[in-house]
Order: C-alpha cells, then sequence, then structure tokens
C-alpha cells in the first residue's frame, strides 16, 4: 500500500502531521487501516551525533529506506517520518515505490526556521538539536517542487493549517501507482511461496549476523539458521550494508528464481562473503 513522506526542517511540524494523518487512517469510516510510521524517533536516533557525521547520516538513510520497503506491502500504510531534506534521496523513495507498484505522495511542513527554532528550544534538552546543527540542516534543506515526480503529489502545509487528510486520501488510494521501468520489472516467480520465503530466509541470515556480531570480532566465522555455509567476518557490517545486500540479493534472486528453497540461505551466505571481502 502507499508511501506518505513527510519533509521539513528540523522541529518543523512533521510528527505532528504524521500522527495526524495516522489517527485519521486507523479510525477510518470503513474499519481503519493499518498504519506504520517509520522514522527517526522510533530508531532511537542520537539527532546531533548522526547529521554532525555524513557517512552516520548516510547510514541511517539507508536504514530507514530499508525499513520502509521491508513494510511497504498491499494492505498497510507506511508514513515516513524524517527530515527526507535531499532531492536525490526522494528520488530513492520514488524508485522503490515504482518497482513497489504503490501510490505515494510527499507532505512538506512548510514552518518558517525561526519558528522551527523556537520550536527547538522547547524540546527536552536530549531531543534538541544544537543551534549550529539546526542551522546546518536548514542551509542543506532542498526544498520539494511538484514539477519533479517524484516530489509529486505535494502537499504543502503551514503550522497553522488543517491537513487537507481527504486530498492525501484520495491520492495514494485513488490515483494509480507509478509505472516501473521494463528493465526493472520480476520475472514470473516459479513457486507463490517463493518470494515470501525469500524475503524470510535473507531476513533471518541478517537477524542473526547482527546477533552474532556483538559477540564477535573479525576473523571469526559464523553460523547461521538454515545454512550449511558459514558468514567470513572479515569486518563489521552496519544494518545499513546488510539490508543493502539483502535487497540486491533478492532482486537478483527474483529475477533468476532457484527452485530449490532449501539452498536460498547458502546461495545468501555466499553473495554475503563475496560481497564484504
Amino acid at each position: 500500500m502507499p508511501l506518505v513522506v513527510l519533509c521539513g526542517f528540523p522541529c518543523s511540524g512533521k510528527s505532528r502531521r504524521a500522527k495526524e494523518l495516522n489517527d485519521y487512517l486507523v479510525a477510518g469510516s470503513s474499519g481503519g487501516r493499518k498504519v506504520h510510521i517509520v522514522g527517526d524517533e522510533a530508531l532511537g536516533v542520537q539527532r546531533n551525533g548522526v547529521y554532525a557525521d555524513s557517512q552516520k547520516e548516510r547510514e541511517l538513510r539507508g536504514t530507514l529506506r530499508a525499513e520502509v520497503e521491508r513494510k511497504l506491502n498491499k494492505e498497510d500504510v507506511v508514513i515516513l517520518d524524517s527530515l527526507n531534506y535531499i532531492k536525490g534521496y526522494r528520488y530513492e523513495l520514488f524508485c522503490l515505490v515504482k518497482h513497489t507498484q504503490t501510490p505515494h505522495c510527499l507532505i512538506h511542513c512548510l514552518t518558517a526556521p525561526e519558528i522551527s527554532s523556537v520550536w527547538n528550544s522547547s524540546r527536552e534538552p536530549e531531543n534538541q538539536y544544537t543551534q549550529e546543527m539546526f542551522d546546518a540542516l536548514v542551509q542543506r534543506f532542498e526544498a520539494p517542487d511538484s514539477r519533479n515526480r517524484w516530489d509529486s503529489p505535494l502537499f504543502t502545509v503551514q503550522k497553522d493549517d488543517t491537513l487537507p487528510l481527504e486530498d492525501i486520501c484520495n491520492a495514494i488510494f485513488h490515483r494509480k501507482a507509478p509505472t516501473p521501468n521494463q528493465s526493472t520489472q520480476s520475472q514470473p516467480l516459479s513457486s507463490t511461496n517463493y518470494l515470501h520465503e525469500l524475503d524470510k530466509v535473507t531476513q533471518d541470515v541478517v537477524m542473526a549476523i547482527l546477533k552474532a556480531q556483538k559477540t564477535s570480532v573479525p576473523g571469526d566465522v559464523i553460523a547461521v539458521p538454515g545454512a550449511s555455509e558459514k558468514i567470513e567476518l572479515t569486518r563489521t557490517l552496519s544494518m545499513a550494508e546488510l539490508r543493502k545486500l539483502q535487497r540486491q540479493f533478492i532482486s537478483y534472486t527474483k529475477l533468476h528464481p532457484n527452485e530449490n528453497i532449501s539452498q536460498l540461505a547458502n546461495m545468501f551466505v555466499q553473495y554475503l562473503n563475496k560481497s564484504t571481502h
């Protein structure tokens, strides 16, 4: 189901708008919908530390994207509540919904920097951006443009505006999904259960690696569920990197299905060993 992307300056009201939309969808007249809110707060992000380090910020964006991709399905709504201030990143999200063949929309919380700064100052100290970091993020912000297909449909709301809930619902429920590029469409799967198993097996391997790394050091060999092959841990692998490799493996395997489901775990382990050495 659809993806709703929030964007705006730090402390511009994005989380409040995400909650408004969530409450409206959950209490819908047709029995409501299940909604997943993905964002910095849910991940417990230490904002000043992450956004001051380009590598950590890149990893955070990768983690958020992976979480969005994992939760997108045919029934639920996913709301991405983060800064989403980089045009190229919003384009990546558009490519994701295009590949998934689901509609999306963008909500831009257009709040003046002076007001956002006051709202930032009113937060609990541990949740505040430093003024230096706040100013830097405002400077970096790349405003959305509805002429760009990845920023459309675009709903711009100021601090005292009423969120156009019905218009947003029309955009995400009654609009055709973007057509995927012919080259990126998956071939028919050899089994209706194949995609589910592929996702489950690779997810289990990723979680096993993350868990094992807590007590392992580079040079160790890690056993993972369902595989006779073992992970050769040459270095610590971040969640963002593992998710990226998982997506790449799934994309390749969907195009070249292996009917022997029992070999999926071994294939993924082999892929990880080749990709991380």
